[in-house]
């Protein structure tokens, strides 16, 4: 998958769990890796993801898709496809396209994501409901996608 593509990618599942975007280019920076601080950098990602994806269940949990919010995502998915073309080797024209392509994929992801729930919630089948089964499927589309892009 091209950088931009890949950038793009992680911007979506930014945009569905910001914390997916700091997680992937750590996850990517240290595969292979077998040393105490490469295990403890992917325990601690891998704890802010599992965090978020219970956080996101709770009824006092915001909008995605205000203000302070948004542009945590926004800026969580740039940086995070930024890091990962420096990861892959990428030159500085690269990594700031990736940049900008995570930014937009993580705006898709988020109006996408938030769609999602407001769908499922509203006329969704009656599996979907209550708004935590819907949220537990785009959890399980998140993290596959972050596992797939980490390798």
């Amino acid at each position: 998958m091209g950088v931009i593509a890949r950038s793009a990618v992680l911007g979506l599942a930014a945009g569905g769990r910001s914390s997916v975007a700091l997680a992937v280019p750590v996850h990517a920076a240290t595969l292979g890796r077998t040393g105490p601080a490469a295990r403890a950098v992917r325990r601690l990602t891998t704890l802010a993801v599992v965090g978020e994806c219970v956080v996101d269940k709770l009824p006092a949990t915001p909008s995605r898709l205000v203000a302070p919010q948004i542009a945590g995502r926004l800026v969580a998915g740039a940086t995070g496809a930024a890091a990962l073309a420096v990861v892959d080797g990428r030159r500085l024209p690269a990594v700031v396209v990736a940049a900008l392509a995570g930014g937009v994929g993580a705006f898709a992801g988020s109006v996408a994501g938030a769609s999602w729930r407001q769908w499922a919630a509203d006329q969704g089948p009656d599996a979907l409901r209550p708004d935590v089964r819907a949220a537990l499927v785009e959890d399980v589309v998140v993290l596959v996608t972050a596992r797939a892009l980490a390798r």
